[in-house]
């Protein structure tokens, strides 16, 4: 290229040329990105995570990007600002529409006995040829003699509903 078809083009003289569109667009999306990560901390955004791509994931706008800058681009963008936007008013809604909680009446004590330990037990029965689970609940600070509150029924025992042979 020489300096006259430069000028024609409008670069200076010795000055390299014009820059192609595409060297142009790099350059600015480069200097975007700068300025950005100056006023914008990715650690502190909440939308920001990378996945395991290497890729980055709006996780309001569920889209995938392939750099840093890109992101950033997003988050300035119409379609990031519309849904942090729905996402405000969503939660100024429900702000709203929950009432004080209510105060309860006292609360009904009960005596504590303590963490159950537990075994379960998967066994099989050769000669019926079925498999069942075995559930061995230990108390150790129950009191003797104590009737428990719940049983376990199959679904012959019990009385409530009609007998289902899927529910054994």
């Amino acid at each position: 290229m020489s300096f006259i078809s430069a000028r024609e083009h409008g670069a200076k003289p010795g000055s390299g040329g014009v820059a192609s569109g595409q060297q142009e667009a790099i350059d600015r999306r480069e200097r975007l990105r700068k300025l950005a990560l100056e006023t914008i901390d990715l650690a502190k955004d909440p939308y920001y995570m990378r996945n395991h791509l290497g890729q980055i994931e709006c996780k309001l706008c569920l889209t995938l990007h392939p750099n840093e800058g890109n992101y950033l681009a997003h988050t300035q963008g119409k379609r990031h600002q519309q849904n942090l936007a729905k996402r405000a008013a969503r939660e100024a809604a429900e702000k709203q529409a929950v009432p004080a909680p209510q105060k309860r009446g006292p609360l009904k004590k009960t005596v504590k006995i303590g963490r159950p330990g537990y075994r379960v037990t998967k066994q099989f029965d050769p000669t019926t040829r079925q498999r069942s689970l075995l559930f061995q609940v230990e108390y150790p600070e129950i009191e003797e003699n104590t009737k428990p509150r719940y049983r376990f029924m199959s679904a012959y025992e019990q009385r409530v509903e009609p007998t289902d042979k899927n529910y054994m």
